[in-house]
Order: C-alpha cells, then sequence, then structure tokens
C-alpha cells in the first residue's frame, strides 16, 4: 500500500497561479485522513499559501501534510503551524549571474511580449523564477502563450549553454525555473524519503509536466511511480481512484 501521494500544484491541483476549487480541497481533504501528501511546485510559499493552504480546512490533517516550495529547495512541515526544515537558498552572486543569463536568453530567443503584468524575473531566495508574461499575468493569456512548451524550449537551450553549473526547468504556463545543481523534483522527493522515513516505491506522484524537460520530470526519474496529467479535472479523477484504493473503510 502506497504510504505518501506527491503533487505538483499549477496545472494540476489548480490552474496557474490559481486557488483551489472546492471539489480539489475536499478530495485533499478526505485523502489527508487516509495517507500522507506532499506538494512540491516551483511557486514560493506565498504561492502555497494563497492557493492551497487558504482553501484547505485548518484541522488535524495538516500534520498528514507536507510542503516544498520553489522545485524542492525548501521544505515546511505542520506542527500547530507551518515551520521550515531546509531552505537551500541561492547567494547573491549567483543570482546576479542568473538573472543577467535569463535577460539574454529571452532576447536571443526572440521573445518579447506586447505587454507584461509584473515583474518577468522573481528572486525567490532558493531559485530564480522567469515568467514570459510577468508575474500577475491572467490565465488566458498565459495558457495561449506558449501551450507546447516551443517558446520556453528554446529559452531553455540557451539557458543549459549560458549557466551549466545550475538546474534549468519548464514548469507553470509561461515560466522557467533555475536553481542550484541538483535541486530540483527529484531532490525534494529524495528529502521527503529522508524526512518522512518512506521508500520511494511507497510514493506516487503526480503532475502535468512530466516530460522531458518538465518540472516534474526529476520525479520519474527519481524512480518514483508518476502519473502524468492534463488539468486539475485529471487530477480529481486520478485523486479518487487513489483515495477507492487506500481507504480502508472501502477495502475490508
Amino acid at each position: 500500500m502506497k504510504q505518501l501521494i506527491v503533487y505538483d500544484l499549477d496545472g494540476t491541483l489548480a490552474p496557474s497561479k490559481s486557488p483551489l476549487d472546492a471539489e480539489m480541497a475536499g478530495l485533499l481533504h478526505d485523502l489527508l485522513g487516509i495517507v500522507k501528501v506532499a506538494v512540491i511546485s516551483g511557486g514560493a510559499w506565498k504561492q502555497f499559501e494563497e492557493q492551497l493552504l487558504s482553501n484547505l480546512p485548518h484541522d488535524e490533517r495538516l500534520a498528514n501534510l507536507s510542503l516544498l516550495p520553489t522545485c524542492g529547495t525548501q521544505f515546511f512541515r505542520y506542527d500547530s503551524d507551518w515551520k521550515k526544515v531546509y531552505s537551500e537558498d541561492l547567494a547573491a552572486s549567483e543570482k546576479a549571474r542568473i538573472e543577467s543569463s535569463l535577460q539574454k536568453a529571452v532576447s536571443d530567443a526572440g521573445f518579447k511580449p506586447e505587454r507584461l503584468w509584473g515583474e518577468q524575473i522573481e528572486d525567490r531566495g532558493s531559485q530564480i523564477t522567469f515568467s514570459a508574461l510577468g508575474q500577475e499575468a491572467p490565465l488566458d493569456e498565459k495558457d495561449k502563450w506558449d501551450p507546447d512548451y516551443a517558446k520556453r524550449k528554446k529559452i531553455k537551450a540557451i539557458l543549459d549553454k549560458l549557466l551549466p553549473e545550475f538546474s534549468v526547468r519548464m514548469g507553470g504556463a509561461t515560466s522557467i525555473d533555475v536553481t542550484k545543481p541538483g535541486i530540483d523534483k527529484a531532490y525534494g522527493i529524495r528529502k521527503l524519503r529522508d524526512i518522512l522515513g518512506i521508500p520511494l516505491k511507497e510514493m506516487i506522484f503526480i503532475g502535468d509536466a512530466l516530460f522531458v524537460g518538465g518540472n516534474d520530470y526529476p520525479a520519474e526519474e527519481a524512480g518514483v511511480v508518476s502519473v502524468p496529467v492534463k488539468n486539475p479535472d485529471e487530477t480529481k479523477r486520478v485523486t479518487e481512484a487513489v483515495i477507492a484504493c487506500l481507504d480502508p473503510r472501502t477495502n475490508g
């Protein structure tokens, strides 16, 4: 029987930078009543608070929830309040190098949007995130900017040459995440194994970017059984199936 269900956030549990809907919140709450759950995302802690925690019941089941912002470079657990277990922060010199390389890569790729909604480059402490249309872009604009990932694959190819000493991953609807080398969702998965004492074979990972170069793919590379989904509606159906399989009330 699986002991830990791990989710991506944007595009998996909720649309990009949008809150969980009531159905998803209810399913997660039900799941937390029978098994441990973790969420790993490229988003910052504030995004977890706004998208996830503000829409989940605040009760004892949160003790079964582990949260890993910025692709697993940070780890939070609940013990009467949310406490940070670790944070793999970048040095100031590393941040400056990443930001200048992002600016060059975007310029060289030739993708300058007609309009920006907020900052394009965000310092998340342990991760630098590029959002092509800005951090506050409306979802409909984000969905149509790079649906086949072609634009970001071009930017990523340039970044891989400029920043060989860092990990560069595509995530969300318009974003690219840059972290320290070797620190990605596989790193977060292994941290879950070490901190919670749960073997990789006892985990399931669910995400919408489980393709080569996607920021969910390292979870599959780590050896965890992975379930690709296209959107939150598919995630709901997968979660219902997981609950049906794991709930002792339906399995005698």
